[in-house]
């Protein structure tokens, strides 16, 4: 049955939550693989070759998480947490979803498009109702939801301060987790904390600026790299992760390590 925008039935908090910290479920006496899902937009999103250096941060996420934990990338480019539920992609999340998985859930960026209908939600009504469709979904699947603020684009003042850029949607999401009793990943205040402490000279090697281009939405690897790192820190500082399922926090990850593929089989 499709979730669309129709209650599912709801596991409780406090079993969802007990979920986080609950080691792999075992199929035949050997571990399952515990699977981190992630439903955003374009600034978490797996990124091809004819996109490079544009780097999603979901693409990042690997090389700060152990084996044990696998990354299943189904942020798209563009999505809102509407425009997401009415294409059914949510619908593809929950089919994949074991109990003890995890699904990070990161819009906000399309959500303000106010002259786009297909995607605008307003922040105290709608867009807090789409995130509830997704908690409740996974929590009806035996999964852990996990809230993440918007990372914010790079914006300055003539100062030299970092300025907030999504408006409401960030607090609108912040009482949505308080409500629902869902972990709270504040990628938006520790990304703005980070630009301010870079400055407007330094966040130009984190963004996509190229020759011909001039993004203060999208990252390059080392931007990528450092908001995974943010990301996973969170998890961890919440308890949804363990230590063990973590690593390289304090290390350098070389930025060659990312890869853009080029085939188009894997394009949602």
């Amino acid at each position: 049955m499709s979730v669309g925008r129709r209650a599912v039935v709801t596991a409780g908090a406090g079993l969802a939550l007990a979920l986080a910290g609950a080691p792999p479920a075992r199929s035949q006496g050997h571990p399952r693989m515990r699977t981190l899902f992630i439903a955003g937009d374009s600034t978490a999103a797996q990124k091809y070759a004819d996109a490079a250096p544009e780097t999603g941060w979901g693409m990042a996420l690997p090389f700060f998480l152990h084996r044990g934990v696998r990354v299943a990338n189904h942020a798209v480019n563009g999505r809102s947490t509407k425009s997401f539920l009415d294409e059914g992609r949510l619908d593809a999340v929950l089919t994949e979803l074991r109990p003890g998985d995890l699904l990070l859930i990161q819009f906000g960026h399309n959500d303000q498009k106010v002259a786009d209908p297909s995607r605008y939600t307003e922040p105290w009504s709608t867009y807090q109702d789409n995130l509830r469709v997704f908690v409740e979904g996974a929590r009806s699947r035996g999964a852990l939801p996990v809230l993440a603020t918007s990372v914010e684009r790079r914006k300055f003042d003539v100062d030299g301060t970092a300025l907030r850029t999504h408006g409401a949607y960030p607090a609108a999401m912040r009482e949505t987790a308080r409500e629902s009793d869902v972990p709270l990943l504040d990628i938006e205040a520790l990304s703005l904390a980070l630009w301010q402490r870079l400055g407007p000279e330094a966040t130009k090697t984190y963004f996509n600026w190229t020759e011909t281009e001039q993004d203060n939405t999208h990252f390059n690897p080392p931007g990528a790299i450092e908001v995974a790192r943010l990301a996973v820190s969170e998890l961890l500082a919440t308890h949804v992760l363990v230590p063990r399922e973590t690593r390289r926090l304090d290390d350098a990850v070389p930025t060659e390590l990312i890869t853009w593929p080029t085939s188009e089989e894997s394009r949602p």
